[in-house]
C-alpha cells in the first residue's frame, strides 16, 4: 500500500515501475533538476490517475503550484503511453491466444451541451469511446485512442 496524505491501493512496483520511467526520460532529455523528485511525481501521477484526486488537492499534497501537478501529470502520461504496445504488437500477441475480448466503453466526461460529437445517445450522457483488447484472462493487450461518444461501437473498432 502506497502512502501520501491518502492511502493508494497499489503496490510498491507499480510506484517504482512508474519511477524508474519518468527517471530514465529525464536523463533522456537532459533534466537537471524538479520540484519533486521521480519517485514523489509518479506517486502524484498515480494518486491522480487511480484515487482521482484533482490538480488543487495534489498541490496542496504536495506543496507545488497546479500547473507544475499539471505538467508532471501530462508528463507521466506521455512516458506510459510511449511504453504501450501498437495495434500491430497487440495482434501479433492476440494471434498466439485461444481468442481475444473486443469491447467498448464510455468514459463518462463533463461536456456543454454544444459539444454534441461527444454526447452518446445509447448512455445519455457524454463521453469518450474507447475500445479495448484483452487477453480470455482480462489482461489489457490493447487500448484504442479515445473517439467521441457518438461513434457506434462496431464504427470504433
Amino acid at each position: 500500500m502506497l502512502v501520501y496524505p491518502s492511502a493508494i491501493d497499489l503496490s510498491n512496483v507499480h510506484l517504482r515501475y512508474l519511477a524508474r520511467q519518468l527517471a530514465l526520460h529525464r536523463r533522456d532529455i537532459g533534466s537537471r533538476w524538479r520540484r519533486l523528485t521521480a519517485g514523489r511525481q509518479a506517486l502524484l501521477v498515480l494518486a491522480h490517475l487511480r484515487c482521482g484526486d484533482t490538480y488543487a488537492q495534489l498541490s496542496a499534497g504536495f506543496g507545488i503550484e497546479i500547473a507544475t501537478v499539471y505538467r508532471y501529470v501530462q508528463e507521466a502520461i506521455d512516458v506510459l503511453a510511449a511504453r504501450a504496445p501498437s495495434l500491430a504488437e497487440a495482434m501479433k500477441t492476440a494471434r498466439t491466444k485461444a481468442f481475444v475480448i473486443l469491447d467498448g466503453t464510455l468514459l463518462p466526461i463533463d461536456r456543454v451541451a454544444a459539444d454534441t460529437p461527444y454526447y452518446s445517445g445509447k448512455h445519455k450522457r457524454h463521453g469518450m469511446n474507447v475500445q479495448v483488447l484483452t487477453d480470455p484472462f482480462g489482461r489489457l493487450l490493447w487500448a484504442s485512442p479515445a473517439l467521441p461518444g457518438s461513434t457506434h461501437d462496431l464504427t470504433a473498432a
